[in-house]
């Protein structure tokens, strides 16, 4: 199995290293706290954007297949911000968010309901023939386009991993149902691809085919991709979510039966001394 001939993109080095650098020097400048567990996500985070943005993801998603296309979007949508949102401290998000425009936009459009439909919205029309096919045929439209799709997907994710408690947040069980009306919305876009008859994209028609895989096939991966691997991980981080909500369930009754006890004891140690001092 060949891949396509390497292809530099500087212009994803250089924007993969503002965002890296800019972190690891403001959280080196000082601030407020931050751990080692932040710092690897982040990075992670950064890593996944990169991967999905250079040689060979890039290079394979707009010339040959639209299945790796579409594992693209996920690494941009589902994988990199959650990352990105987890490894940034408080403190530093709270500076990140501090200009009003960008202020404005996230108390507005993080709430839970406006956060899902505007990602779902950037899904629906990204993924419409036109737009798509235009996006593939043009450098800078693909640039807006992953753009628009990588900012909305982070507003979508912030309801569920943002760090600041002053912004727009769940409770667990909350999370849960979000991410779950979040898992079945794909499924439509997901439809057309998986039981589409003829090629939905045009663009794919015309470019080579690479290891075999037809046009159909293609699509059918696709939309098999969008939807298994896509729900995958929402599951996944549901799971996750349920675990700690439960966690903390337990360690709250937990505390509960420890004062009931703690209750009974100085209760039994009073009614022992009131015994003790009274007249015989």
């Amino acid at each position: 199995m060949r891949l396509p001939p390497w292809h530099a993109h500087p212009d994803v080095w250089l924007l993969i290293a503002a965002i890296e650098g800019g972190y690891l020097w403001a959280i080196r400048r000082g601030g407020g706290p931050v751990t080692r567990r932040q710092v690897v996500t982040f990075s992670t985070g950064v890593a996944i954007m990169w991967i999905a943005s250079d040689w060979p993801v890039h290079d394979l998603a707009e010339r040959y297949l639209l299945s790796v296309h579409m594992t693209q979007h996920l690494l941009l949508s589902l994988v990199a911000p959650p990352l990105l949102l987890l490894g940034m401290p408080a403190w530093l998000l709270r500076r990140v968010v501090s200009p009003r425009p960008i202020n404005w936009l996230v108390r507005t459009f993080a709430r839970p309901i406006l956060a899902i439909v505007l990602f779902n919205l950037v899904i629906a029309v990204s993924h419409t023939p036109a737009v798509m096919n235009a996006m593939l045929e043009h450098h800078p439209w693909h640039f807006v386009g992953h753009a628009a799709l990588f900012g909305s997907a982070t507003i979508m994710w912030w309801p569920v991993v943002s760090p600041l408690p002053e912004m727009p947040t769940l409770s667990y069980p909350a999370k849960m149902v979000y991410l779950f009306v979040q898992s079945l919305l794909p499924t439509i876009p997901a439809s057309f691809l998986t039981f589409g008859s003829t090629p939905v994209y045009a663009f794919y028609t015309h470019v080579p085919r690479i290891w075999g895989i037809s046009v159909m096939t293609d699509q059918l991966i696709a939309g098999l991709t969008m939807k298994l691997v896509g729900g995958a991980i929402l599951w996944g981080v549901m799971s996750v979510v349920f675990f700690r909500w439960a966690a903390l369930e337990d360690k709250g009754w937990d505390a509960l039966a420890w004062h009931a006890v703690e209750r009974d004891v100085r209760t039994g140690l009073r009614r022992r001394d009131r015994e003790e001092l009274a007249p015989r």
